[in-house]
């Protein structure tokens, strides 16, 4: 490329001149390409070490006048042909008019002048074509990547590190590349190079360690390789990266809805210097994950900035040291030490920002009012005036809402009058639901209880009005130690739904979606799904012991609230367990609360739970597995032999320990799991496990362990509970003669506070991600037996070849998806599907795999064949082809028996639409759906001469690469013609002795094959157009491709007419009968074909290699001379 001219000082020793002319030079950089010896080694390998290759590309062109010592860069390139290009530019546009200057100092200012404007040039044309604007240094180092490793232009580069790679016990310093899709690595030193390529998709496990032999390295595991990269400048940001790009390629494998999110990450305004700005991206979306985790805040929200400040805190008198948060739609406040202060604002509830008077005391203050009459005041921030007015900006985008967050219940009131006459019968406000939880319905008219629990839960009342009062009430709430050690008392059964709607941040997303409940529950009912059917069959299983649901209005309300969710997020749709979870958010709930509470509860705080797979309880189950091996070591050894914590653990956390404990007990742990997360459940389990170690350690089998434990649960009581006891199905099951002791659960609670408190949330994340990764590839795996297994009966490859063409089929799927110009492969990317319908290629993919996999090749007819393969594999005509109806395809091309093969090639130029799908067809299809019965020869229709035509063609292409290609050329044009003949006797036959038609007197003229005015034979048309073969002779047909000594037995013979005949046809025993009297035919069809070398051709074609152009070389070779 032209590059700004720029001093050189030094033109020859670190570079060979390749051509000169009076005032160019082109170089070449010593080595770079053959040869170069013992200082091209020396100059490459330092290339490598320091990076050199990455600013200096290996190609350049000067300019160079007589008379001065001082050279020029004008261009420079990465390959031959590039930096060719632009020498012959020169010499054609530059070097003639140059040469009539006298002045050396005119041709230098002349030539920085024109290349100057051709880069101006340059830059306006592609303006439009290059939103991203990457420094030249960080450009450079994506070209090299795309040149080392093969890569298109739609894999983008994230960044570069330099470090070692442990080949070995020997460290090979070189360059880390990371791209969206792949890690690279490449290493030159002293002649050895060292090149690896590993898909982020293919990673298994990926961590951070240090030994005494890898110091301070990462590891990257794979299926069958694990590889070592140490030395970094800065491990910390390299590990980061390398974790988000991989989880990145994890949610690919689990759901569509990762690539579209990939292409619409958001564009920087501006450009760091050796910063790529999808590296920008990839940081900012890092920070907003963290951002919403850490203030519960909806998956829209994007953080704008954040700054150090103080909070002034009226419940404790004094100023608070934390950090600001700013988003487009709320100003968040956490402090510096853990628990002591976190503040969320909603702009919509936001009155008045203002700057106060600044002070010695209360430095750059600024003063938030809210329209609840709430005042909060920051102070000692540094860029107030800029910080006002972004608020500002955001506070004019934010709609005026006329409802605050002190009554949840007046917003569904607002949002229902609003459009009530569009509501219907399924959801208005008439419904008692729709106002109240199913609890506080059921017990409107019970006499009060003046009892002992009665007046303590009245004290835990009022200890959260006092708490109101200080701190405020609703989601500006000042949160608190002292809100935690109220939640972990105990929330009243009369704030429980305010406050979980509260905490788990559901009551944001509800008020910014006023009207959303009651418009989905008209939209979903009465549609009927796979999911409607499953959550009918699930309502009376939904705490049946619990009056609320042994009644209409509440089963009613239960199915509205799980179906509107199935309609919102039919990825999910409905899963085992949802339905419990739901019950109970109904008990405390209004409807609309409850949905909202469901959504939070699987789209952010229990992510992936309740998909298909159970991904994320997978995943925290494994996490469960690596906390009881740290904090339990002993029990975790034997639990492991039993296998009891894989089985245990995914009831405790589906269904947040409702379905294994009683009610009134486990209702106080989702109290604190709305509070704290994740990470209650997993210190209440491990403190099961504790209280239980002694026994569970003398257990020798897996169903003592889940005897011990279930008791143990099903004793779990909630001594302060006012309700009347529910009773617990599972505790009347397993109850045995002498029950063991009660536990108080909030004795459970503490104690697992006092054990195991010290787990933090960012930890557990990490261990998430180590976990995903490893569940993933497990499923993964599954999927990949389980198709094996399915397609072993239905063909005949082995074991390892069905797994190895799995994972060309997979990776020619996946590849399609991040690289493909369009997103269709993506959007039909889902991993809900029956594991052989997951992975689905198109047209295009299966020409690749065709190509690549197929005995079946026929020069520039390849493709038509592919087409016409595709079309007969694609039985329910959606334009896809899943596994196994590709590997059913290939399967009888290689190791069908001789009828299957021409079986298979005679139904290929059979068209579509042999049979016509009347009525008629559908009942004898219907009829005979469950009958046993294999497709004989004599079901196949009848083939008019056009196909035969277009048959004929493909078999004279198909044997260019055999060994006894004459003997074949010889054999088809002997049973082509035979065949022509029998077909004229059938017609005559059938048509009782015939119709002569004029053209019939007419003999045929057929062009010699060596012709030079013969038209070439249209190889590559279209299906549906007629082809060049069907306006010439029979003779002319014969005689197509063969070569010069073929001699064609009855081809030289006059046929009745040089069109097609429309009264022409043979059948598909006649073929087979013609065939069989050509031993050459009968061997070539007859042979098996190992499919293991076009595999591994295959998977080296896919391993990227070192890039050369010898095209290239061999261009500017034939410049040179």
């Amino acid at each position: 490329m032209w590059i700004h001219p720029e001093e050189v000082l030094l033109a020859g020793p670190l570079w060979v001149s390749e051509r000169a002319n009076p005032f160019f030079i082109l170089q070449r950089r010593r080595g770079h390409g053959r040869g170069g010896g013992l200082s091209g080694l020396l100059v490459g390998t330092l290339d490598v070490v320091l990076d050199s290759s990455a600013r200096v590309a290996p190609y350049r062109i000067l300019l160079q006048t007589a008379d001065s010592q001082v050279f020029w860069s004008v261009a420079c390139g990465s390959s031959r042909k590039e930096i060719t290009e632009h020498w012959d530019w020169l010499e054609a546009n530059l070097l003639q008019t140059v040469s009539i200057f006298d002045n050396d100092q005119d041709v230098t200012t002349f030539v920085k002048g024109k290349i100057l404007g051709i880069i101006a040039e340059e830059k306006r044309l592609q303006q439009g074509e290059e939103p991203e604007e990457d420094c030249g240094k960080f450009r450079e180092a994506e070209l090299k990547m795309r040149r080392l490793f093969g890569m298109p232009e739609e894999e983008k580069l994230v960044n570069y590190y330099s470090c070692s790679f442990w080949k070995g016990r020997v460290p090979r310093q070189g360059w880390l590349y990371l791209s969206i899709n792949h890690l690279c690595f490449y290493s030159f030193l002293l002649g050895k190079e060292v090149t690896l390529v590993v898909q982020w998709s293919e990673v298994t496990r990926l961590e951070k360690n240090a030994t005494l032999v890898f110091p301070e390295s990462v590891r990257v595991s794979t299926r069958h390789s694990e590889h070592f990269f140490s030395m970094f400048i800065n491990i910390n940001d390299t590990f980061r990266l390398m974790e988000q790009l991989a989880n990145i390629a994890m949610r690919q494998l689990l759901d569509n809805e990762a690539f579209a999110a990939d292409r619409s990450l958001p564009k920087a305004c501006k450009t760091l210097r050796n910063v790529s700005a999808l590296k920008r991206d990839l940081d900012a979306r890092a920070k907003n994950e963290r951002y919403r985790a850490m203030f519960r805040l909806t998956q829209d929200e994007r953080l704008d900035g954040h700054t150090d400040c103080t909070l002034w805190t009226p419940f404790a008198k004094m100023h608070v040291v934390g950090q600001l948060f700013i988003s487009n739609n709320y100003v968040c406040f956490n402090s510096r030490e853990e628990d002591l202060c976190q503040l969320i604002i909603p702009l919509r509830e936001v009155s008045i920002v203002e700057k106060a008077d600044s002070s010695s005391v209360l430095p750059c203050p600024v003063s938030i009012s809210t329209k609840n009459k709430m005042n909060f005041l920051f102070a000692n921030l540094r860029d107030r005036d800029f910080l006002v007015q972004r608020i500002s900006d955001f506070l004019q985008r934010t709609p005026d809402s006329c409802w605050g967050d002190s009554s949840p219940l007046a917003l569904i009131g607002h949002s229902v009058s609003s459009d009530s006459t569009h509501r219907g019968r399924h959801f208005h406000p008439g419904l008692p639901t729709a106002s109240q939880g199913l609890l506080q319905l059921y017990q409107q008219d019970a006499p009060e209880d003046l009892g002992p629990k009665a007046m303590k839960e009245k004290m835990k009342e009022e200890a959260w009005n006092i708490h109101f009062s200080e701190f405020g009430r609703g989601v500006c709430m000042y949160r608190t130690s002292r809100t935690r050690e109220l939640v972990l008392n105990g929330i009243p059964e009369c704030l429980r739904g305010e406050l979980w709607l509260l905490f788990s941040g559901a009551q944001n997303e509800m008020a910014s979606h006023p009207g959303y409940y009651g418009d989905l529950v008209e939209t979903a009912m009465g549609v009927c799904s796979l999911a409607t059917e499953e959550i009918e069959r699930d309502l009376h299983r939904s705490m049946p012991e619990h009056r609320a649901f042994q009644n209409a209005t509440g089963i009613a309300a239960l199915r509205r609230v799980l179906t509107a969710y199935a309609h919102r997020n039919p990825g999910i749709g409905y899963c085992q367990a949802m339905n419990i979870v739901t019950s109970v958010l109904l008990l405390y709930c209004p409807e609309e609360e409850a949905f909202w509470l469901l959504v939070a509860l699987c789209e952010r705080m229990l992510p992936d739970y309740y998909n298909t797979r159970v991904v994320g309880a997978l995943v925290d189950q494994g996490v469960f597995e690596d906390l009881t091996q740290g904090f339990l070591p002993l029990l975790y050894e034997h639990m492991q032999q039993l296998g009891v914590i894989s089985t245990i653990s995914l009831s405790w956390f589906l269904t947040l320990f409702l379905s294994v404990m009683p009610f009134d007990s486990a209702v106080l742990l989702v109290d604190c799991f709305f509070y704290e997360g994740i990470k209650l459940i997993f210190q209440v389990a491990l403190a099961v496990l504790h209280d239980n170690m002694d026994a569970l350690l003398s257990c020798s089998d897996e169903g003592e362990a889940m005897t011990i434990l279930g008791r143990y649960l099903d004793n779990v009581v909630n001594k302060q509970t006012v309700a009347p006891p529910i009773p617990h199905l599972h505790a009347l099951l397993t109850s045995g003669d002498s029950p063991p002791p009660e536990i108080d659960v909030f004795d459970l609670i503490k104690s697992s506070y006092e054990r195991f408190g010290s787990l933090r949330s960012d930890v557990i994340e990490q261990m998430r991600f180590k976990q995903r990764l490893k569940v993933i590839q497990s499923l993964e795996d599954t999927a990949k037996r389980s198709v094996v297994r399915a397609m072993m009966t239905e063909s005949a490859f082995s074991i390892e070849e069905l797994e190895e063409l799995y994972c060309l089929f997979k990776a020619q799927h996946m590849t399609s998806c991040y690289w493909g110009s369009s997103s269709s492969a993506a959007e039909r990317h889902d991993p809900s599907l029956p594991y052989l319908e997951q992975y689905r290629i198109d047209p295009a993919q299966f020409l690749q795999l065709f190509t690549a996999l197929a005995p079946w090749l026929c020069g520039g007819h390849t493709p038509s064949l592919a087409a016409r393969l595709f079309r007969l594999l694609d039985q329910n005509q959606d334009g896809l082809v899943n596994f196994k109806e590709f590997i059913t395809g290939l399967s009888g091309m290689c190791h069908g028996d001789m009828t299957e093969k021409l079986k298979l090639l005679y139904k290929l130029h059979l068209p579509p639409d042999v049979q016509v799908k009347d009525y008629r067809y559908y009942l004898r299809m219907w009829a005979k759906e469950k009958e046993q019965k294999t497709e004989t020869i004599k079901d196949l229709p009848r083939m008019n001469q056009e196909q035969f035509i277009e048959l004929c063609k493909t078999l004279y292409n198909m044997f260019s690469e055999e060994r006894e290609e004459q003997q074949l050329y010889h054999a088809i044009a002997t049973v082509a013609s035979l065949l022509l003949r029998i077909g004229e006797v059938g017609k005559k036959f059938n048509n009782g002795g015939g119709r002569k038609t004029e053209a019939a007197q007419a003999p045929p003229t057929a062009p010699p094959p060596d012709d030079p005015e013969a038209p070439p034979p249209d190889e590559a048309r279209d299906d549906g157009s007629v082809s060049s073969y069907s306006v010439v002779s029979a003779s002319s047909l014969a005689c197509e491709d063969l070569a010069d000594d073929t001699v064609l037995v009855g081809g030289g013979q006059q046929r009745p007419g040089s069109g097609l005949d429309a009264d022409w046809s043979i059948s598909f025993e006649q073929v087979l009968a013609s065939l069989l009297t050509e031993p050459p035919l009968v061997d070539y069809f007859e042979k098996k074909t190992d499919v293991r070398d076009k595999m591994a051709a295959c998977n080296a074609k896919r391993a990227v290699q070192r890039q050369i152009s010898s095209a290239s070389e061999q261009e500017i070779t034939q410049h040179s001379t």
